[in-house]
């Protein structure tokens, strides 16, 4: 009998370590602009985080960890709720947008603030600790291991205490957002996301998200939905936005050439127009606000 070869291509396997590597390179070349949109981060997200806040019991005196803090405008809002007695830590993969979250905390004059560079899945590798409240804003989504990260976040907690995570909800509610990831998607003919992959709306159906929460072992889940929309004075100042802001954006771009990526970026700008309202630019986001107890 003749053998036939099994000629069936091998699927694709996520490379999260490589997906490491890219992300740090890109947060490490955008902090700067992370760090320069930070008025427009603190009125588009500022009401979100103070819901978060409030969800993760942070108060006077709390000692809180904020893991993918980025360059830290929702940890020095911490920092001021919980004063001289309490303490933050902020934590992310790029030290290189840390040293902007640090230079935040002292314009400020807050001395209850501090940052460490450590990647969000080994946070068992954090000498600190326990604490009272452990929040994440828009960074559990992008972990390849999303239980690796929540466990080490449940480890650092003190008994009794809470997480609270924000997180995108679903494509259809974040045009903002969605609309260029299609156009990029489609453009650069990229395939859908693999098994494991992470990215902007992994956990943007709420059953999802809790069901993420509870697998690490937190209990008492409450989510909730809060809407936040982008307000800017047009969509090309969005377009601005999210093209020196977004890494994301730019790893789905990599494989286009110069003239191929203008032409995506300007057919995203020609999409987000149906968002001015012949005022001002408001895109649609709406974000999911999940808190548990360990």
């Amino acid at each position: 009998m003749q053998h036939v070869q099994d000629t069936t291509p091998e699927q694709p396997v996520f490379d999260a370590v490589k997906y490491k590597e890219t992300t740090l390179e890109q947060w490490n070349n955008a902090a700067e602009a992370w760090d320069r949109w930070g008025t427009l981060l603190s009125r588009w997200l500022g009401p979100a985080t103070e819901i978060m806040l409030d969800m993760a019991g942070v108060t006077e005196g709390s000692r809180v960890l904020d893991v993918a803090a980025g360059a830290g405008e929702q940890s020095v809002v911490a920092a001021r709720r919980v004063g001289p007695r309490g303490q933050v830590l902020a934590t992310d993969l790029s030290p290189t947008i840390l040293e902007y979250a640090q230079r935040a905390a002292r314009l400020a004059g807050l001395d209850n603030f501090s940052t460490h560079a450590i990647d969000g899945e080994k946070l068992d590798e954090l000498d600190a600790g326990p604490f009272d409240a452990v929040i994440s804003r828009v960074g559990l989504i992008y972990f390849p291991d999303q239980q690796k990260a929540l466990r080490g976040m449940y480890n650092k907690l003190r008994e009794g205490g809470k997480i609270a995570a924000m997180v995108y909800s679903t494509a259809e509610c974040n045009g903002f957002f969605s609309i260029p990831v299609s156009i990029i998607r489609r453009r650069a003919a990229l395939p859908p996301p693999l098994p494991g992959q992470p990215g902007p709306f992994s956990l943007g159906q709420p059953e999802v998200l809790e069901k993420t929460l509870s697998d690490a072992g937190f209990r008492d889940i409450r989510i909730e939905k809060v809407e936040a929309p982008v307000r800017v004075a047009s969509a090309s100042e969005c377009l601005q936005f999210e093209q020196e802001s977004f890494g994301a954006l730019h790893q789905m771009l990599g494989g286009l050439s110069d003239a191929e990526k203008d032409a995506a970026w300007e057919e995203i700008e020609q999409a987000l127009k149906k968002f001015e309202n012949g005022q001002q630019f408001e895109g649609p986001c709406e974000m999911l606000i999940a808190a548990g107890t360990r």
